[in-house]
């Protein structure tokens, strides 16, 4: 059944208080005009600001950050409905883990027969709102919905709705039953058949002795050997068959000889085996005693750092990465659409190639002083969705943007060719800026240093800061994980990499080999790092939560400040491994989990991060720990370097998980990491 339903007043600064969890109808300035509660926990649920309608009304509605058709919260299904000419929004909650197939339908016929019994006081009621335009316009708002008495307006909507609700009820548990209905199948008892062959017949006994049965036995162990053989190399030619050699007894030399097989010779290396000696120099699955100074000499320091690309320090003399920057020249982005307008007015118009060349011509006809409606912004917007997937966003995602944009535009008057390209930029630019600001902070020092900075009773121990990187196979999840090291090392702080990657061949050889390296860098002027970065490993076939727990406890021992928490990488859909993930994160509770993706992962990126994030959650709720509903808190988008301007994967990152990206790593040196600018990802998007 529903949990909530209510019907509100929309506006531009929508915020409402959630009266239950069942159907609710909005309207301007976040006036509930009507509501209604199932269930005790609803109501209870609704009261609180974090309540499924609010988090609607903030992350899908104002924020614009939903690809799909609803919105889900806490256990909670959210679906929504509009109606723009009179500024009401309908929205039904119900739980999750129920399927109801009438939710649609249950939209759709409250919001006709509401709007066709109620449409004269909403006009009026919309008019006296609209008429409060002074500076206390929220206020004079707040005392003329006061004064309306809308329990009176809607006493007899409440008959109506239960009519409906039950119609619709009645209708699904039909559809239910039939769908369901078991299928009796007949049968009727034959009469009893005259024929006496019918009747089983009572074959007298005969006496068998013990050589019958023995020649019976082999006859049958001849019989099934011939069978296995046909389908070998060697079956009984067609001569056997029939002939009753079969039936025969087996004697001894009936039995396969079986054959000897020619043992490999060893491989020699030249006229003589290999000594001990020889197998010793030719092993180089560990470091010996001694190489690590002999490496040092021939290991190309200047290989693992690129000097263009490392970070600056402050006055503070903290160390910070450099940020991307996309090397459009000048102000070429912020122009970009007005020369591709200002291209189709020209005597001798040029075709352009680019997305946004073609959408400015398509404004270009929309000079002169109008309102712009639906059908005006049509073949506008369609072209921008293009434009946006040219750029890598994914395709529900670029519907939804170009969905908000349209929205933002309709209703506009504009008054000439500027005006319509400053609507269309603003619109679009407010669009993307809204969607790619972070809603909580991405500065991950800030966050290290305020624990262990956080004052503790004397007899508890600090615990690390412990950040764990998760993801599919193949991103780059070690490598950036030894970049982000290289950065924290710089900072002055001690890490420790744990090597929770137990299933990948040669995965802990990899972070041994980057924590060697790391070891050999200097900070601030000094010849190595040591000291200063470990390996935490156990192996290869354990389990990984353990030794991520293990390495949380040897860092509190040795007074490390922060853990990496290397992971394996695992799709989205395999649902055992993402439940392993999911008990790592229970177990252990890391600080911040990271999600590291491809930046030309493209449509996929909806896919990986939605199945992610909502298995981390649902599976850590599950299985206990201190780590429930645990989702990802930031992104690492890997291979940036290769995309040049097609930055979409970052705005279908950011809208899917409303998470920021923290970092982006662009090369192959521990130097290659950089921080975004919400300005440089919206001028990259932009530019044609």
């Amino acid at each position: 059944m529903l949990d909530h339903c209510s019907i509100s007043h929309k506006g531009s600064s929508t915020c409402l208080a959630f009266t239950g969890v069942h159907d609710l109808i909005l309207v301007v300035g976040g006036i509930v005009l009507w509501s209604r509660s199932f269930t005790p926990a609803a109501a209870q649920a609704a009261a609180s600001s974090s309540s499924p309608v609010n988090s609607l009304i903030r992350e899908a509605l104002i924020e614009g950050r939903t690809a799909e058709d609803k919105y889900e919260k806490d256990g909670y299904a959210v679906k929504w409905s509009f109606v723009n000419d009179l500024e009401l929004i309908f929205v039904v909650a119900y739980q999750r883990i129920l399927q109801l197939t009438y939710i649609d339908e249950l939209l759709a016929t409250l919001k006709n027969i509401f709007v066709k019994l109620f449409e004269p006081f909403l006009a009026t009621f919309l008019a006296s709102l609209h008429a409060a335009t002074s500076g206390s316009a929220i206020i004079a708002s707040g005392q003329s919905a006061a004064s309306w008495n809308f329990a009176k307006a809607f006493e007899n909507w409440d008959a109506v709705f239960d009519r409906i609700l039950h119609g619709l009820e009645s209708k699904a548990a039909q559809d239910r039953k039939a769908r369901y209905k078991p299928v009796q199948i007949s049968i009727e008892p034959s009469p009893p058949s005259d024929d006496m062959s019918t009747i089983p017949s009572q074959s007298a006994e005969t006496t068998v002795d013990e050589e019958q049965i023995a020649r019976n036995v082999q006859a049958l162990k001849n019989r099934l050997r011939g069978k296995g053989a046909r389908g070998g190399r060697r079956g009984p030619g067609r001569s056997d068959i029939g002939s009753g050699r079969e039936s025969l007894p087996g004697s001894d030399s009936d039995t396969p000889v079986k054959r000897k097989t020619k043992t490999k010779t060893q491989r020699k290396w030249g006229e003589q085996a290999p000594t001990e000696s020889d197998m010793a120099s030719l092993d180089f699955s560990y470091e010996k005693p001694g190489d690590a100074d002999a490496n040092r000499g021939s290991l190309d320091l200047n290989a693992l750092v690129d000097r263009d690309s490392l970070g600056t320090r402050t006055q503070n003399g903290m160390y910070e990465v450099k940020d991307w920057e996309f090397g459009l020249k000048d102000s070429a982005a912020d122009d970009m659409i007005s020369k591709a307008l200002m291209s189709s007015q020209t005597s001798k118009p040029t075709s352009s190639s680019g997305s946004l060349g073609a959408l400015g011509s398509l404004f270009a006809r929309l000079t002169g002083s109008k309102v712009l409606t639906e059908d005006d912004l049509k073949p506008v917007l369609e072209g921008m969705k293009q434009h946006l997937m040219k750029k890598n966003v994914a395709k529900e995602i670029a519907d939804k943007v170009c969905e908000g944009v349209g929205e933002s535009l309709v209703g506009k008057k504009v008054g000439g060719f500027q005006t319509i390209n400053a609507a269309v930029r603003l619109a679009l630019s407010n669009s993307l800026t809204r969607i790619l600001t972070p809603k909580t902070s991405t500065d991950l020092l800030l966050s290290i240093r305020t624990k262990l900075s956080a004052p503790l009773p004397s007899s508890q121990q600090r615990m690390p800061y412990s950040i764990t990187f998760v993801g599919v196979n193949g991103v780059g999840k070690s490598t950036n994980l030894s970049k982000v090291c290289f950065w924290l090392i710089q900072n002055g702080l001690r890490v420790l990499i744990a090597a929770c990657d137990t299933f990948r061949s040669g995965a802990v050889e990899q972070l041994r080999v980057h924590v060697r390296n790391l070891s050999m860098l200097g900070v601030n002027g000094a010849t190595d790092s040591k000291g200063r970065v470990e390996l935490y490993e156990r192996g290869y076939g354990k389990d990984a939560a353990g030794i991520a727990k293990e390495a949380i406890a040897y860092a509190r021992d040795h007074d490390f400040d922060v853990v990496l928490i290397d992971t394996a990488g695992r799709m989205q859909d395999n649902e055992p491994l993402m439940r392993a993930l999911a008990k790592l994160v229970a177990t252990n509770n890391p600080d911040k989990i990271i999600f590291v993706g491809e930046a030309l992962v493209g449509n996929e990126a909806v896919d990986q991060l939605t199945k992610f994030d909502r298995a981390l959650r649902d599976f850590s709720a599950a299985s206990g720990g201190v780590g429930k509903q645990r989702g990802i808190d930031g992104m690492l988008v890997t291979k940036w370097d290769t995309v040049d301007d097609k930055v979409g994967a970052a705005l279908s990152m950011t809208y899917v998980t409303g998470q920021p990206i923290i970092f982006v790593g662009c090369g192959q040196t521990y130097t290659d990491l950089r921080q975004l600018r919400v300005s440089n990802v919206v001028q990259a998007i932009l530019s044609d």
